[in-house]
């Protein structure tokens, strides 16, 4: 009788174990569907960060699309295109503790893009953009990074209600330089750009439309030098010896035909800012400087290297100030 019991037992325990494995096939079957399923949706459906991957010159490229809690699909709204410094990649300025471009996101109800440069690895790490004369392996190959942008924003306009009087362009670097280009090359879509400590090394220049600009630069950088040249930190062969500050200033006053003096909009222990208006079409070009800091962002915190980013401005703030006095 004890083993009849037994054997039922058994048998009804190896019935459970069956059963319980099967089910927890079916939910693991459900969510690798689930997976794929979210894998292969481009529609970018709601709130929070998106990552998408499109084939642009028969290379595999990556962009991170973060849309803010408020955002409304009734309302046109304005985007930003934020790149990453050379060697960096879309992740690391997507950081909110390094450079706080989320948290002015959600703040200001702005889309912003982090698109990742060219990188020869697998996961996009050690990237780098072709802004003309700099940088990396990204120039050395001719990457079309301008029309990469391009079929990015041509895809997040499908889905998103942009506003097109209100798309800019940002970057730190390398990214700074690549907003340069992208300001020469697609005036017709970026109202206005803002670089730091990343100067204009295009080829050429010559925009159809005017596009407000904005300069952010260490003194005492010791990458991208303030009065031009690449500094003792980087390996020449990768880059360039980049344009000076003030030169790129110059050239963007003169292509924006504005007043060549200069009013001073800030002053203040350790930065300065000085602004440049009268310009055609209602441009602006502004230049900030900060005493220290090195190559970092002001006001963020530099994710790798020694240099401790000035503190005296905040590089993020300032940009989204001048984004929006540049589309009124």
């Amino acid at each position: 009788m004890h083993k009849r019991i037994l054997a039922l037992l058994t048998c009804l325990f190896v019935i459970s174990i069956v059963q319980t494995s099967s089910f927890a096939s079916d939910d693991r079957d459900t969510l690798r569907a689930r997976l794929r399923e979210r894998g292969t949706d481009k529609n970018i459906r709601s709130p929070g960060d998106h990552v998408r991957t499109l084939m642009h010159e028969g290379r595999k490229r990556q962009y991170l699309v973060h849309v803010p809690q408020g955002y409304n699909p009734r309302r046109p709204t304005p985007l930003v295109v934020a790149m990453h410094g050379g060697g960096g990649n879309m992740n690391i300025l997507a950081n909110d503790t390094y450079y706080g471009l989320i948290s002015k996101s959600e703040e200001s109800g702005t889309i912003v893009v982090f698109p990742n440069g060219y990188s020869q690895r697998k996961t996009g790490k050690l990237a780098t953009w072709n802004a003309g004369e700099c940088c990396g392996a990204a120039r050395d190959e001719g990457v079309d990074d301008v029309g990469f942008i391009r079929a990015m924003l041509s895809e997040v306009r499908a889905q998103l209600n942009i506003d097109p009087e209100r798309i800019y362009a940002t970057g730190m670097s390398n990214g700074g330089m690549m907003s340069y280009r992208l300001a020469c090359e697609m005036s017709d879509t970026f109202r206005a750009i803002a670089a730091v400590a990343g100067t204009d090394n295009t080829h050429t220049c010559k925009p159809t439309h005017a596009v407000s600009v904005l300069h952010i630069h260490a003194l005492n950088d010791t990458h991208v030098l303030f009065n031009g040249g690449a500094g003792p930190d980087v390996i020449k062969s990768t880059v360039t010896e980049f344009t000076s500050v003030p030169d790129t200033i110059s050239k963007w006053v003169n292509l924006n035909e504005c007043s060549s003096a200069s009013k001073r909009i800030l002053e203040k222990r350790g930065a300065y800012c000085d602004l440049y208006a009268s310009c055609q079409d209602r441009s602006k070009v502004q230049l900030c400087v900060t005493e220290d800091g090195g190559h970092s962002w002001p006001g963020g915190v530099k994710p790798r290297g020694d240099e401790t980013p000035s503190q005296a401005i905040s590089a993020t703030d300032t940009i989204w100030a001048f984004f929006e006095r540049a589309s009124r």
